[in-house]
């Protein structure tokens, strides 16, 4: 048995899997297992309290013929749309601004990425208060009297505008490390040829940087499609479900109304969606990233 043990502690190959062993342990239990069973659950009936009953294709059949379900499919792709272009533009901007070293760049590094180290719960309940129509600083300020928060017109936009703020510092430092890799005496050269900074951008930067920006589209499509604690803390799916999206629907179904499967058929036709976004995406690469092979 000592020679056994001795044998596969001096083996650098044993020692790495027995290392990682508790990582993949925690994956397989808490990931990949959930991910099969929540398959299986989206063909059944179960209100977490009686036995489960197999509908078979049942629960989807209901969504695809629930107009409330096609309300909410359309809010999440308007949300995810909207942070998706806005997330990475601004933030590209202001990262080629930073990049020219202007006087204070670290201090706006700094503010700029303070909101999204910032725990959701403190930004919605700030963010609440701001959108607030009687004592609001945004009504305060602007001296208009606006039901953000409650009008089913501007309840979306308002969260589209929290969830930018908090996302732009993250999207910004990654534009940032991506500047780093580029060779600034292309800028030079460009400001030696005349060339104005909007066309910098455009035919130096842009193109430079389309692997890096080409990243942020994904992980942040990705992120707003699973959007919740923002929908949770601020309107709850409302008014009149014009902020419901589909993580939030999930969670209404599963933790509300407790019929699980049709929350995880929900679940399955979001990871659809993603899946071939993705998908799409990846196979645009060779189009839009520069020198991709």
């Amino acid at each position: 048995m000592k020679a056994v043990l001795n044998k596969i502690f001096n083996s650098d190959k044993s020692c790495g899997l027995l290392f990682i062993l508790p990582a993949m342990l925690g994956i397989l239990i808490f990931i990949i297992i959930p991910i099969f069973c929540s398959f299986g659950l989206s063909f059944t009936k179960w209100d977490l309290l009686n036995s489960v009953q197999f509908v078979g294709f049942d629960n989807y059949k209901a969504l695809f013929n629930d107009n409330l379900f096609y309300k909410i499919l359309s809010n999440t792709i308007i949300f995810a749309l909207s942070v998706s272009v806005l997330g990475v533009v601004i933030p590209l901007v202001l990262a080629s601004i930073l990049n020219a070293k202007i006087s204070g760049s670290e201090f706006f590094k700094s503010a700029y990425f303070l909101p999204f180290i910032t725990p959701m719960v403190v930004i919605g309940i700030v963010w609440a208060w701001i959108f607030d129509p009687n004592i609001g600083f945004l009504s305060q300020i602007l001296h208009i009297h606006i039901n953000w928060l409650y009008d089913s017109n501007f309840a979306m936009p308002a969260l589209i505008i929290v969830s930018v703020w908090k996302l732009i510092g993250y999207n910004m430092i990654i534009f940032l490390s991506g500047f780093s890799n580029i060779s600034q005496n292309l800028f030079e050269a460009a400001r030696i040829d005349g060339a104005n900074p909007v066309q910098t951008f455009k035919n130096i930067t842009v193109p430079l940087l389309s692997p890096t920006i080409f990243f942020v589209i994904i992980i942040t499509a990705i992120s707003s499609f699973q959007v919740f604690d923002l929908i949770y803390l601020m309107t709850e799916g409302g008014p009149f479900d014009s902020t419901n999206v589909l993580v939030y629907a999930i969670y209404k179904n599963a933790f509300e109304y407790f019929n699980v499967g049709k929350a995880s058929a929900i679940a399955y036709v979001l990871f659809t969606i993603i899946l071939i976004l993705t998908l799409i995406q990846w196979n645009l690469r060779k189009k839009v990233v520069y020198n991709e092979k």
